[in-house]
């Protein structure tokens, strides 16, 4: 009896805790309360501190802190910047000569790459290559052999070297920085390479043609000679190039800028308007 009692007194009293219940729900679950219209405001009001008054935000030095906002107008860009931002500008609003204006009509992207491709198979040798060619070749002679000393072949830089390729007809094709300055220093090579009937043409920019030869910047460079397997590229370019620049007649008779800013525009528009206005207002009459 004791044992039974203890046995339904621990099934009874500890072990029921952990028994799941049996119950099951019934009925329908009771809706949650409906949320209260728009437009209706509550009647409880948040109660404000007086210790705390309202004030306007000042914006002045060392007041609060303005809304973020795009600044860009406030830089303070450095002064290369301003000085081809404003050229630019100049360039758009002042009638630019043809001799000018046609180094604004660069050779397009497919073109570019072509050429580019074709330059860097004739980059200049550096000093550390020629100094490796120079030693091998005292090498060589030194054991009685025979070694090629002759450099390898590579274009023409500089507006010197240029121009002695240009005049003596050695330069296949000249290649011409857009953005020379002054560009006194190029204005006239164009004329130049129409004058002795030499392929040319003008890319972006000198920077660019400066990477090929190991410089910085370069005003012009110029291809004399090509390897066999590349003959074919180098007259289907300059062909090309021919025809974009040495045969491009209204390229060096166009004169470029001359175009208005908005605000000018907007004022044009305006008096076109009243006009137009006034001449319709005396149809009427």
């Amino acid at each position: 009896m004791r044992e039974g009692g203890k046995s339904g007194g621990r099934e009874g009293g500890f072990f029921a805790f952990f028994k799941p219940s049996k119950k099951v729900p019934t009925g329908k679950k009771v809706a949650p309360n409906p949320a209260a219209p728009k437009g209706v405001k509550k009647s409880e009001k948040q109660e404000k501190n007086p210790l705390f008054e309202s004030r306007k935000k000042n914006f002045g030095i060392g007041g609060g802190q303005f809304r973020t906002r795009d600044l860009t107008r406030f830089v303070k860009w450095p002064k290369y910047v301003r000085l081809q931002r404003q050229r630019r500008v100049l360039l758009q609003r002042l009638k630019v000569p043809p001799a000018i204006a046609q180094f604004s009509r660069t050779v397009d992207k497919n073109g570019a790459t072509q050429l580019f491709k074709l330059l860097h198979k004739y980059r200049p040798e550096t000093s550390l290559a020629k100094h490796q060619r120079l030693q091998a070749a005292a090498a060589a002679k030194k054991d009685g052999k025979d070694a090629a000393t002759k450099a390898p072949t590579a274009v023409k830089f500089g507006i010197s070297e240029v121009v002695n390729s240009i005049e003596k007809k050695t330069a296949k094709l000249v290649v011409i920085a857009h953005d020379v300055e002054p560009v006194e220093i190029t204005v006239w090579l164009p004329a130049l390479c129409r004058k002795m009937d030499v392929p040319y043409v003008i890319v972006k920019s000198k920077s660019r043609l400066g990477a090929v030869v190991h410089q910085k910047t370069v005003t012009a460079l110029a291809l004399t000679d090509v390897s066999k397997e590349d003959k074919n590229e180098l007259t289907t370019l300059a062909g090309l190039f021919t025809e974009q620049f040495n045969k491009n007649v209204d390229a060096r008779r166009t004169w470029g800028g001359g175009l208005l800013g908005p605000k000018s525009l907007a004022q044009q528009k305006k008096r076109e308007k009243a006009v137009a206005k006034e001449a319709s207002a005396k149809m009427d009459v």
